[in-house]
C-alpha cells in the first residue's frame, strides 16, 4: 500500500513534466511506483532486471511484467527463467541486453611465479561482504590451499555485515598471515589490485553476470567462478576463464591448485596456454560486454520500443535536480 501511494505520489510530480515514459532498474519497490505511477499518468513504462530481484525476490513480478510496455534483462539465462516462470508472457517481450565495462586500451602481464619467487601466487575477490556473495567459502578453501602446502596470498575487497564474522572464522582457520580483508577499495585504486592478482575468485551464491568479472578479464586476468545463471555466458570455461560446480568446495580448490600450477610452469614458455585464455577473456569482453557498444545498442533499442520521440536540444538541462524522482 505504501509504494502504491509512493506511486501516486510520483504521478503528481511527473504529471507536468511531459513524460511519455518511465524506465526503471530493478524488479524491486521502485517498479511497482513505476507501474502505479504510469498507470495513472495513462503512459507506458519499462524496466530491466538484473539478478536477485529476478531469481530471489521477484514479488508481484507477474503484475510488473504484465503491465509493462517490455522488459529488459541482462542474460540469457534470466531471459529463459522469465519464461518458465510466466508463460502466458509474449516472448517478444523480453529483451536481452548485456551490461558491459570499459576495456582498457592495454594491460599489463600479471606477476609471474617462479618456484622459489619473491611472488606468492595471489587470489584477489572483490565484492561486499554479504552472505550471498559467500566469502566464507572462499576462506575455508584457502584453509585447504595451506594444508595441500600452496604458497598464497588472499585478498578481499568489499565492506559489508559480514566482516564480523569473516575476521572471526580468518582467525579460527589461522589464517591471519594468508587472508586480508581490505574493506572498502576506491575504484580509483581497483587497477593496482587487478595487476597484483595472479587469478580473481567469485564464490557468489546468486549474480547475475558480474562487472568484476568482465573488469579482471578486460585486464587480462585469469578468472574461476561458480556455474550458475548468466556466468557462463561470459566464463568459457578452459577458454575466457575457469568455472566450478556451485559449492563444491574441493572442485574449487582444485580449480585453483590448477591455475597456480599452470602459471608455475609459465616461467618455461613464451606464451602459455594461459596466455591464450587472457587473450579469449579480453577479446570476449571488449566484443561482447563492452559498456560503450552495448549501451548505444540499448539506447538504440529503448527508442524504437518506445515509438515515436522529439529529438532534445544537446545543451537542453533540467530545471532542476529531484532526490526522490531520481529514485526512478
Amino acid at each position: 500500500m505504501l509504494h502504491t501511494w509512493l506511486g501516486a505520489y510520483y504521478a503528481v510530480k511527473l504529471q507536468e513534466r511531459g513524460v511519455d515514459h518511465i524506465h526503471v532498474h530493478h524488479g524491486y519497490f521502485g517498479s511497482w511506483i513505476a507501474m502505479v505511477a504510469a498507470r495513472l499518468l495513462r503512459i507506458e513504462f519499462s524496466l530491466t532486471l538484473h539478478g536477485s530481484d529476478l531469481l530471489t525476490h521477484r514479488a508481484y513480478l507477474d503484475a510488473k511484467i504484465r503491465h509493462c510496455r517490455f522488459c529488459v534483462t541482462i542474460s540469457e539465462y534470466n531471459r529463459r527463467h522469465i519464461l518458465q516462470c510466466f508463460p502466458e508472457v509474449d516472448p517478444g517481450k523480453i529483451l536481452v541486453s548485456r551490461l558491459g565495462v570499459d576495456v582498457p586500451e592495454a594491460t599489463e602481464s600479471p606477476p609471474r611465479l617462479g618456484h622459489s619467487g619473491p611472488h606468492p601466487f595471489t587470489v584477489l575477490a572483490v565484492g561486499r561482504l554479504h552472505p550471498v556473495k559467500d566469502h566464507a567459502f572462499l576462506v575455508r578453501a584457502c584453509e585447504r590451499l595451506r594444508d595441500r602446502g600452496v604458497d598464497f596470498e588472499c585478498a578481499i575487497a568489499g565492506e559489508g555485515p559480514e566482516r564480523r564474522r569473516l575476521e572471526r572464522l580468518i582467525r579460527e582457520c589461522w589464517l591471519q598471515d594468508r587472508v586480508r580483508l581490505l574493506g572498502a577499495v576506491p575504484r580509483s585504486a581497483m587497477d593496482s589490485l587487478y595487476r597484483q592478482a595472479n587469478i580473481l575468485v567469485l564464490t557468489s551464491r546468486s549474480e547475475g553476470i558480474p562487472l568484476v568479472l568482465m573488469e579482471a578479464m578486460a585486464r587480462g586476468r585469469i578468472v574461476l567462478a561458480p556455474a550458475i545463471t548468466g556466468i557462463p555466458e561470459l566464463v568459457i570455461p578452459g577458454r575466457t576463464g575457469f568455472l566450478y560446480s556451485p559449492g563444491a568446495i574441493d572442485e574449487l580448490v582444485g580449480r585453483i591448485v590448477f591455475v597456480e600450477e599452470l602459471m608455475r610452469a609459465e616461467r618455461r614458455y613464451a606464451v602459455s596456454r594461459l596466455d591464450w585464455i587472457r587473450h579469449a577473456a579480453r577479446v570476449q569482453v571488449l566484443h561482447n560486454f563492452n559498456r560503450r557498444k552495448n549501451l548505444a545498442t540499448f539506447c538504440q533499442r529503448f527508442l524504437e520500443r518506445i515509438g515515436p520521440h522529439e529529438v532534445i536540444p544537446k545543451d537542453w538541462s533540467p530545471p532542476y535536480e529531484s532526490a526522490v524522482l531520481q529514485q526512478i
